[in-house]
């Protein structure tokens, strides 16, 4: 196929195992770990965990990505078809988790949705992504998806260019998680508070940028629906030698706390996090037995 799925509109070959692209990625989803986790929104992991499925590659690429390992390059891991992946999710849902948790999935997004469709979960499906998407994943998405996780990271062209490649992350961000809202509507949560539909935007707070975290969260609160929760992330971590000012060290208290005080003062809901989520023990291992136990067969 000639793909033009994301936004950087590549313009690229791909074929069922190799890709020309910016993602480097075929068109077969290529899987590093399937397991369950913990480190999730209370609302997603609830008591029992949230049954993610890292897939490799990415379309947006960020400098600092504590994933780097299974994001950069040709996509390491094990290549499924649609039928498989559609076993797979199935053998993750009988782990007993609160939902399908696809983390980076939108560059094999085709194949994914004909996965929930050959059998969608009885369980909740979580998108999560970079915000980095296409309007027609999203429409693609319907019927299929039932909550959108997405990332809100740049504000301004010129971080966005430096740390991703990608100047136009911030319009197209917005656009999507529009979209994204107004396909899952309000935020709908079960007895126990864990959401089982709706979307949550993610924002990372980055060293020396929290004038550009305030800036999103202001149009957060302008552009979006009310009542749409935001997690404000304190967990970023040095990683992978990135030469960006500022971006070797974690954040200060000072700059957290002025970006939890704008979340407040915009009166927005959702979630904080404490420094001691800025650790890399809560980046999981890929390609490790506990990440691979569920591929055998497949």
């Amino acid at each position: 196929m000639i793909c033009n799925l994301c936004p950087r509109h590549c313009n690229a070959e791909r074929t069922e195992t190799e890709g020309l692209g910016f993602c480097r990625a075929g068109t077969l989803p290529v899987v590093a770990r399937a397991a369950r986790h913990d480190w999730e929104e209370p609302c997603l992991s609830g008591t029992r965990g949230s049954g993610t499925v890292f897939f490799s590659g990415c379309t947006l690429g960020c400098v600092f990505c504590q994933n780097a390992v299974i994001s950069r390059g040709v996509p390491q891991g094990k290549p499924l078809t649609p039928q498989a992946l559609a076993t797979l999710f199935a053998r993750v849902e009988a782990l007993g988790v609160h939902n399908i948790n696809l983390v980076s999935p939108s560059h094999f997004a085709p194949a994914i949705f004909t996965a929930l469709r050959i059998r969608k979960p009885g369980i909740p499906v979580v998108w999560n992504s970079s915000g980095y998407e296409s309007p027609a994943v999203i429409e693609a998405a319907h019927g299929l998806v039932d909550v959108f996780l997405p990332d809100f990271k740049y504000y301004k062209a010129s971080t966005a260019a430096e740390l991703a490649a990608a100047p136009d992350y911030y319009q197209t961000a917005l656009t999507s998680i529009g979209a994204m809202c107004r396909q899952t509507g309000a935020p709908v949560y079960d007895e126990y508070g864990m959401l089982v539909r709706g979307t949550l935007v993610r924002h990372l707070v980055l060293p020396l940028r929290v004038d550009e975290t305030i800036a999103i969260l202001e149009t957060i609160a302008r552009e979006l629906p009310p009542g749409t929760p935001v997690s404000l992330m304190r967990q970023y971590t040095p990683m992978n030698g990135v030469t960006a000012k500022g971006m070797d060290r974690r954040l200060t208290v000072r700059e957290y706390t002025r970006a939890r005080d704008a979340l407040f003062a915009l009166g927005l809901d959702g979630y904080l996090q404490s420094k001691e989520a800025a650790q890399s023990v809560y980046t999981p291992a890929f390609l490790d037995t506990e990440s691979t136990r569920l591929f055998d067969d497949l």
